[in-house]
Parts: C-alpha cells; sequence; structure tokens
C-alpha cells in the first residue's frame, strides 16, 4: 500500500514540484495553509508531513507545536528557503524529524523522504527496544536504569533514527564514545562506516590532513593522495571526539561541511561531496568557549541541532551496583575466574565519587578482581584512594554549564 505524503507549502509552483518528484512512488495530498493541514490531517492519515516553515496565518513552526502538543507523531520534514541555524534548531527542538532548505537536488528530497518513511517502521520496532531498556537498563555496551541514564538512552534511541546533528556532553569517561557508536548502530547508516576521531589527541599541523585528506604533493612527505576521515566516512558517520579542543581554522572547515556537504582536500582545488552523518562530544562548557573566542557560535548551532548530556557518575551512584555488576562479569570472564563484591567493597565504592566516571570504576574493578586471591573482593583488593575516598578535585565542564 502506498504512503501518504501531505504536503503543506502555499506556494502552487512549490507544491507542484514536489508532487511531481514523488508522486510516483507516493500518494500526495496538498493544503495551502495551516489551517488547511489541520482539517486534512484526519482526513488523509499522512505518513509524512512536507512543511513549509512560511505559511499565511499560523505559520509553519507553529502548526507543528499545535501538531505535537495534539499527540501527533507523524514525521515532519521541513522543507524551507530560511537557511539559518536558529530555525533549524527550533524546528528540531520543536519534534521536525529533518529540515531541508529549498535549492535541493530532487535526488536529495527523494532519499530524504525515503529514510524518514522507513523510519516510520523503524519507531515502532523501537517502541519495544525502549521498553526493554527501561526495564533492563542496557543500551548497547552502557548500562544504567537511573532517571538520569534512562533519559540519555531514551534521547539517543529516538535520535539515531533521523540524520539529525547529535552533541554529547559529559565529563572524560563517561561513556560519550560508547554512545555515539550506539547511535550509529541504531540507525539507517549502520551498515556503512563509522569513523571516530580524538580531536584532542591530533596537533594542529595533523588534524585538518586527517579529517580533509590530501593530494599528493600537498607539502613535505605527502607521496601520494591520502584520504581524509571525512571521506572514509561517507555514507555513515563521523564521531568527533573533543571537538571543543579544534582549533578556530579547522572550526571553519566542518562548519563548510555541514553546511555545503562537501570537503576539499589540502593542496587541492576541487570540491569532493560527502554524505556523512556528524556526531560530535566534548568536556568543555562550549558556551564558554564561545566567549572566550575560542569557540564559533555558528558551528556550535550546527553541532547542537540535538543535545544528549551524559551526567557524571557521581550523579547517579543507585547504578554502581548494576555497573559493577557487569564490570566484573566481563573481567571474570577475559580472566578466566569469577568475582563478586563482599558487602564491605560494595560499601566503599558505593560512597566514593569516582572523578574518572565509568571508566575509573571499570578499570578499578579490572584491577580488583586481579589481586584478589579469591572469589570475593575485598576492601584491601580496592584501590587505596577508592577506600580512603581521596577523590581529585571536581572542577568539570559539566558542573560549570
Amino acid at each position: 500500500m502506498m504512503k501518504t505524503i501531505l504536503i503543506v507549502d502555499d506556494e502552487p509552483a512549490a507544491r507542484y514540484g514536489l508532487r511531481k518528484a514523488l508522486e510516483a512512488k507516493y500518494r500526495i495530498a496538498e493544503a495551502d495553509s495551516a489551517e488547511a493541514a489541520r482539517e486534512a490531517l484526519p482526513r488523509e492519515q499522512p505518513d509524512l508531513v512536507l512543511l513549509d516553515v512560511v505559511l499565511p496565518g499560523q505559520d509553519g513552526l507553529s502548526f507543528l507545536r499545535w501538531m505535537r502538543e495534539q499527540g501527533s507523531e507523524v514525521p515532519v520534514l521541513i522543507v524551507s528557503a530560511l537557511d539559518t541555524a536558529k530555525t533549524a534548531v527550533e524546528a528540531l527542538q520543536l519534534g521536525a524529524a529533518d529540515y531541508l532548505v529549498k535549492g535541493f537536488e530532487l535526488e536529495e528530497l527523494r532519499q530524504r523522504v525515503a529514510n524518514l518513511l522507513k523510519l516510520v517502521t523503524l519507531e515502532k520496532e523501537n517502541d519495544v527496544l525502549r521498553r526493554r531498556l527501561t526495564t533492563e537498563g542496557q543500551f548497547g555496551q552502557m548500562i544504567g536504569r537511573s532517571a538520569e541514564m534512562r533519559r540519555a538512552f531514551e534521547m539517543a534511541d529516538r535520535v539515531a533514527a533521523t540524520d539529525s546533528t547529535v552533541l554529547i556532553l559529559g565529563e572524560s569517561g563517561t561513556g560519550k564514545d560508547l554512545l555515539a557508536q550506539e547511535i550509529h548502530a541504531r540507525s539507517p547508516r549502520s551498515g556503512k562506516a563509522y569513523v571516530a576521531v580524538n580531536c584532542a589527541a591530533l596537533p594542529e599541523t595533523l588534524i585538518e590532513s586527517e579529517l580533509f585528506g590530501y593530494e599528493r604533493g600537498a607539502f613535505t612527505g605527502a607521496a601520494q593522495q591520502k584520504k581524509g576521515k571525512f571521506e572514509l566516512a561517507s555514507g555513515g558517520t563521523i564521531f568527533l571526539d573533543e571537538i571543543g579542543d579544534m582549533n578556530p581554522v579547522t572550526q571553519a572547515k566542518v562548519l563548510r561541511v555541514l553546511e555545503n556537504r562537501t570537503i576539499e582536500r589540502l593542496g587541492g582545488t576541487q570540491s569532493i561531496s560527502v554524505d556523512v552523518r556528524v556526531i560530535s562530544a566534548t568536556h568543555r562548557n562550549l558556551q564558554a568557549e564561545i566567549r572566550a573566542g575560542k569557540f564559533r557560535e555558528d558551528l556550535f548551532y550546527r553541532l547542537r541541532v540535538v543535545t544528549i548530556e551524559l551526567p557524571p557518575l557521581r550523579a547517579h551512584k543507585e547504578d554502581i551496583a548494576l555497573l559493577a555488576g557487569g564490570f566484573l562479569q566481563l573481567h571474570g570472564a577475559r580472566l578466566g575466574r569469577t568475582a563478586r563484591l563482599k558487602r564491605e567493597a560494595m560499601t566503599a565504592i558505593e560512597k566514593y565519587d569516582w572523578p574518572g566516571n565509568v571508566r575509573e570504576l571499570k578499570n578499578a574493578l579490572e584491577r580488583s578482581v586481579v589481586l584478589s586471591r579469591g572469589d570475593e573482593i575485598s576492601v584491601e583488593d580496592l584501590p587505596g584512594e577508592v577506600v580512603r575516598g581521596e577523590a581529585i578535585s571536581h572542577k568539570h565542564c559539566g558542573e560549570e554549564m
């Protein structure tokens, strides 16, 4: 049975163009105003709405807000001539599934529409996954039953089904990389490449050539052409970890990729198209970095279409026992032994503030499994700072925001 698309646009020429581009595969309904669209929704039962922002009377964003207030979960693709980051962010925060600026290629429109309609089916399947992760507390390789973690998991699960950019905020060791991997794994791009880049680990002299590649002879030592990470990730997802550490020149080039979907290799003059989803992460307060002139505000708005915050472990200590059980099982299987925490050892790890977060807990328990003489881990097997409760200073980005 054909899927139905409702086109809401006050310009007859725009509606005609969209209809001609899509009617071969979909049943098309039209409305020239928000008022007409309100009447069409129950009558047409669309599977997708293509919505312009500028409409007579009630504007498109107000109509979208009304749809969500009525409980409608029909996906909405904003198709507008307004090419501003603020409008795009507002639309996506109101519940739009995607945003397309007029002037696009028809093939890009068809691809976006096909992806969104495919996701309608995936969303129904994901309802089952959401119920499971709520009860079991597992999201890919991550574990957590606290309200804070369930909130992060559900947001990640919802955004995975779209092509929106995602910004993950959290202290070091909270699992930002694992969350990015799982978002990719649950996305329509899951069968394509996932490329992770740690921006903080690359010196300024190398980061551009790593991200964008270079042509032969671009600099001393460039003996042959090399593709960059954006090209290698094309069709899939690129994860820009610690993007807050990226220098301003490279920030400008990443912004260009997000705006134009093209890159230029170092030493080259040809624009190369890339189809890539961008997920980024940082432990820094980017708004403070913007005020200090260290981070581009326009790039910030492009990156944070959807923002997910991962809490520090000290903020969801109720998950420590669950995490500890999972890590002990993991380490025990790898080391060929079983291990469990004695009551006093469990009390000690639940009292400790874990400045290194989940990563520190995982490493501490691996050490304890290795050092314990039997199947039970006692307080003596734990790192000294855990027993003494001497966590380092908690001056983290998350507390400054």
